[in-house]
């Protein structure tokens, strides 16, 4: 489906044009309409499905039409500050040519944006795009122009609940009117994402797009191995051939920070992301590397949903993610656009069982790769036996760690 059929204004179609979008996408064909025609909607999509624009573009829409006056006409809520810029960028972009106004509101910034961000919300930004703690500070301020809000965009969804945001996405829910248009995209449908739904929505339309499943153009592919062979396979795998691309993903960010130094020292352009750089800092990384500047991101999980980074050639799991969900977002950052990627993952004698349990969402086993010669063998592979961390006190998971 062609976006000038979905009947947007000519000054948002201009905006898509410039932008070289042709084609909707499955989850844009779907949601665009029922958006359009006011429903409430719950979609579930898998990250790269074009979820973004499926909202921005019918909320734009919607707003071009409809007389300004100083008021905020929709609010997005996303999980981390990484997607609401994503998504004020993206939004910016679409815009361009029309006389929507946008901000990006969230906390980890100066005074001064506090500031900015207060006079946007005490004028009326169009649309807002915030993290839920920090738009609370502002709305428990009453400057906030709410009270003729149209739209209410939940996006990552369940990643909030996960993060512990419930109470505070109700709070905000609290200072919104009643009537209004309510909209929630996530990426897998749990218990709790059916209870919130439940206290936002109303008869909402349902969307299920590839639902907990991979891109089928990702190659994924696994090697078994003891620790302290992590280091020297990512050296090898990344030297062995030139790469425009590589997104490598720790598990905690000492592990981040040691991988990113050793890589440096390989004489390797990098850069690194984890919670104790600061705002500025990982936007400083993000953007050296979208631009090419560097070609190899290692990072936590503070990436691994809601970053749109196109062409993205490898992504290799250092460590196993926690669960088959956080495997399908992480190796979700390649194979994007129509593009080829693929995804490798480190396994250790520890995570293999949790490795055969993504297996088992996935359906199919995961093909593994023989380690190179110079590295010697690994360990065999047999995720049913339960191997001891004595850090952990049980089968082979540590304690949470602060990403």
């Amino acid at each position: 489906m062609n976006f000038n059929e979905f009947g947007f204004d000519n000054k948002l179609l201009e905006g898509i044009d410039a932008l070289c979008y042709n084609t909707a996408t499955p989850i844009q064909e779907q949601a665009i309409p029922v958006i359009l025609s006011g429903k409430d909607l719950i979609a579930s999509a898998q990250t790269g499905t074009g979820k973004t624009a499926a909202f921005l573009l019918p909320v734009i829409n919607k707003i071009i039409s409809t007389e300004q006056d100083g008021h905020i006409q929709a609010l997005v809520i996303v999980p981390t500050r990484e997607l609401a810029i994503q998504i004020d960028q993206h939004f910016q972009g679409f815009s361009y040519f029309t006389p929507v106004s946008s901000i990006a509101v969230y906390g980890g910034t100066d005074g001064i944006s506090y500031n900015q961000e207060q006079q946007a919300l005490t004028e009326g930004a169009d649309v807002v795009i915030c993290t839920p703690g920090r738009m609370i500070s502002h709305l428990n301020s009453n400057y906030v122009k709410v009270s003729q809000l149209k739209c209410l965009i939940l996006d990552e969804a369940d990643r909030m609940l996960d993060m512990g945001f419930f109470d505070d996405i109700m709070k905000i829910v609290s200072f919104l009117p009643a009537e209004r248009q309510t909209l929630m995209f996530c990426a897998t449908m749990p218990a709790e994402i059916r209870t919130l739904a439940k206290k936002v929505l109303k008869e909402p339309v349902e969307i299920n797009i590839a639902l907990s499943k991979p891109a089928e153009r990702v190659l994924q592919a696994a090697y078994i191995v003891y620790d302290n062979q992590k280091i020297p396979l990512v050296k090898e795998l990344l030297t062995k051939k030139q790469l425009r691309s590589v997104l490598v993903f720790c598990s905690t960010k000492l592990k981040t920070k040691q991988l990113s130094s050793e890589l440096r020292k390989a004489g390797m352009a990098v850069a690194e992301i984890h919670s104790d750089l600061d705002q500025s800092g990982r936007e400083v990384a993000l953007l050296k590397f979208k631009s090419r500047q560097i070609n190899i991101l290692v990072a936590t999980d503070i990436l691994s949903r809601g970053i749109d980074i196109e062409d993205i050639d490898l992504v290799i799991n250092y460590d196993v993610p926690n669960d088959g969900e956080d495997y399908i977002h992480r190796i979700g950052r390649t194979a994007r656009a129509e593009a080829d990627g693929t995804a490798l993952t480190f396994v250790n004698e520890k995570e293999q069982s949790r490795f055969g349990d993504i297996e088992k969402l996935l359906g199919n086993p995961v093909y593994k790769v023989k380690l190179p010669a110079e590295l010697g063998e690994g360990p065999a592979y047999n995720p049913n036996k339960k191997h001891y961390d004595k850090s952990a006190g049980r089968g082979g998971r540590g304690p949470s760690r602060k990403k």
